[in-house]
């Protein structure tokens, strides 16, 4: 072997293990600043996602109300469904019955 190649080989390993703690090192700080809520920068400096503000909280309000809205909304078209569903399994006989009971006049 000639000296560069042995020099290569000695230098080579550790710069693997530089690399390695430079990225275990980068990995940890990253896993910190989201743990504590700081924004993550991206390629050019600008944050990848904003600090919480009064516009975004606004925001989650709003699209609780709606949320909440058509959660009511969806309960009434279940309920709708489901007499439709029992008009249509229900045998005709019954359906019948039941019609004309509501056509009895009562006193």
């Amino acid at each position: 072997m000639t000296d560069k190649a042995q020099l290569i080989g000695t230098i080579l390993p550790w710069v693997a293990v530089v690399a390695c703690i430079g990225v275990i090192g980068w990995v940890v700080t990253t896993w910190m600043r989201i743990k504590h809520g700081y924004p993550l920068d991206g390629a050019w400096g600008q944050a990848v996602y904003p600090k919480k503000n009064e516009e975004v909280l606004e925001r989650v309000k709003l699209v609780s109300q709606e949320n909440a809205q058509l959660r009511a909304e969806l309960g009434s078209v279940k309920d709708r469904l489901a007499n439709v569903e029992r008009i249509v399994t229900d045998d005709s006989h019954r359906l019948t019955q039941e019609i004309d009971a509501l056509r009895l006049p009562r006193n």
